[in-house]
């Protein structure tokens, strides 16, 4: 009996010495639209603390756009192995992430923790078995779809609009009306407070901001917010400064939370976008990649190198800029060994256990990306070591440029910074650096490059481009015709990756889909319909 409760004791320790993890997924935010890449014009303090603190994520890449990023995270898989290439899940596709594939929450559950959804999904809705509930997580308060109106919670696609906003399985009628971000925010804190502490955390909040909205007001924040930037002469670039405030405001509220519970100090922290910003007026958003090229959904710098942040009191080499490459389809086995499961659980993973290599500064197991193959739209991106081949493109090419604002106007301000909820809460946890550390860590992180002329043009159109993307960050010079063994070996290996790709899975809209059918709300009708019946 003695034994017994002794072996019960142990495995509770083991249990609480779990970490707690708390991912903070941005929606289309620029790389340039966070202070620690340089940029003054939008302050945002609270993520930046935990940047300072922790580490940078300086080359670090997500997916071009937002259901293939949210698959890679879940999966710990690159889109072209799941299916989820090629652009997204629509309102009334009748598709989602393969229910053959075991995902992040459900390895988490495995481990005993408790496991939480807020905000979007995207990974699929047709039926119940594809809805977040059903994959892990133990609760959800969001929506289902890519996008919605951050006030009146509907989206506008595809020739239809509905409302789309969910406790659970049931639609959250109550909550209309009020700002998506707070909703987030609330809900997120209301869940630490009421969390048992003897179990460890997984809580994923999966903001809507940046992401445009409808198109009666595609950038929405409140008025009293955009007001503060009224020197922003740019109406657009206004809003979204007044949308940002409020995402970096939800995270410094729920990082105080974990604080004010006890939680912190046994908890990681992943901040980070799901790709690159919608800059010059992309979905008529507003966002900065500055000085890198391209927006989302290209396979750009500025399509595919995500602004990111990792913070725990676990790292052991903390306050820096981590150069490790590493890849969003990485988090699934680093945090998973993180929290002290045996990644010999992985098989077929393209995702790689950095939790060492970050934690101790020690070089990145990862030396390739398959930044995407879409065969459909006929691009395709890879970096091997420091070599990035760009085989076609999106768009037709219209949006291969570089677009700011570079926001290097003005001053940082280290007021805001350290009076911010998130440097307070992780004081004497771990303490931000004093200011020279401060300013020698954004200097590193601030990417710049030679007035952005490019040398060597790439009309990927024509031809394949190449890239020294360590010495080229900007893409700038191509420099196919000097390296063309190089250029070769590239497009060699991304003819054998490429072989490796499933099919893309997308799906012709099912129109008994249309919210019309089902009192204006997006549901699982994949439930209650043939989804062969006509309309």
């Amino acid at each position: 009996m003695l034994l017994l409760t002794l072996w019960s004791v142990l495995c509770v320790a083991s249990v609480q010495a779990r970490p707690n993890i708390v991912i903070f997924l941005a929606d289309d935010l620029g790389w340039n639209d966070v202070g620690f890449h340089g940029s003054n014009q939008i302050p945002t303090p609270n993520i930046d603390a935990l940047a300072y603190s922790g580490l940078v994520l300086q080359n670090y890449y997500v997916t071009p756009i937002c259901t293939p990023s949210r698959a890679a995270l879940m999966t710990g898989k690159y889109p072209i192995h799941t299916g989820m290439q090629h652009t997204v899940i629509r309102g009334e596709e009748p598709r989602g992430l393969p229910l053959s594939e075991k995902i992040l929450p459900q390895y988490l559950k495995d481990l005993g923790y408790k496991t939480h959804l807020v905000g979007k999904w995207h990974l699929g809705h047709y039926k119940r078995e594809y809805l977040p509930m059903s994959r892990g997580f133990d609760t959800h308060l969001g929506f289902w779809t890519g996008k919605i109106d951050l006030y009146d919670h509907t989206n506008m696609e595809t020739g239809t609009w509905g409302f789309d906003f969910r406790r659970g399985y049931e639609v959250a009628y109550d909550l209309f009306g009020k700002y998506a971000t707070d909703i987030y925010t609330n809900e997120a804190v209301k869940l630490v407070e009421a969390h048992n502490k003897s179990e460890p955390l997984f809580l994923m909040v999966a903001h809507s901001a940046m992401h445009s909205g409808n198109p009666s007001e595609f950038l929405r924040a409140p008025d009293e917010v955009i007001d503060k930037f009224s020197h922003i002469k740019d109406t657009q670039r206004r809003k979204y400064a007044g949308m940002l405030t409020k995402l970096d405001e939800s995270v410094g509220k729920v990082v105080m939370s974990l604080r004010k519970e006890g939680l912190l100090e046994n908890t990681i922290i992943l901040f980070s976008t799901d790709n690159g910003g919608p800059a010059a007026g992309f979905n008529n958003n507003a966002a900065s990649n500055y000085p890198l090229k391209g927006v989302k959904n290209t396979l750009w710098e500025g399509g595919v190198r995500g602004a990111a942040l990792l913070w725990s009191p676990l790292i052991k080499q903390p306050s820096r800029v981590a150069n490790q490459t590493l890849h969003i389809a990485d988090w699934l086995p680093t945090l998973y060994s993180a929290a002290g499961g045996e990644t010999s659980v992985f098989k077929n993973l393209d995702g790689f256990d950095l939790w060492e290599a970050l934690s101790n500064d020690l070089p990145s197991h990862r030396t390739k990306i398959v930044h995407n193959i879409d065969d459909i739209f006929a691009s395709a991106s890879i970096t091997v070591d420091n070599w990035k081949l760009h085989k076609g493109t999106n768009y037709n090419g219209t949006k291969d440029y570089w677009y700011g604002p570079a926001g290097r106007d003005g001053e940082y301000s280290f007021d805001l910074l350290y009076k911010s909820d998130a440097a307070v809460a992780i004081n004497n946890i771990t303490a931000l650096p004093n200011k020279e550390r401060i300013t020698s860590i954004r200097d590193a992180s601030t990417i710049k490059c030679n007035n952005g002329k490019p040398i060597n043009e790439c009309k990927p159109l024509k031809a394949p481009c190449l890239f020294d993307i360590d010495e080229d960050p900007c893409e700038l010079k191509n420099l196919a015709d000097e390296k063309p063994d190089i250029l070769q070996a590239l497009l060699s290996e991304l003819e054998r990756v490429n072989a490796t790709a499933v099919p893309p899975n997308n799906q012709d809209l099912n129109l008994r889909g249309d919210p019309k059918y089902w009192g204006r709300v997006f549901t699982n009708f994949g439930d209650y319909i043939h989804l062969e019946t006509p309309v």
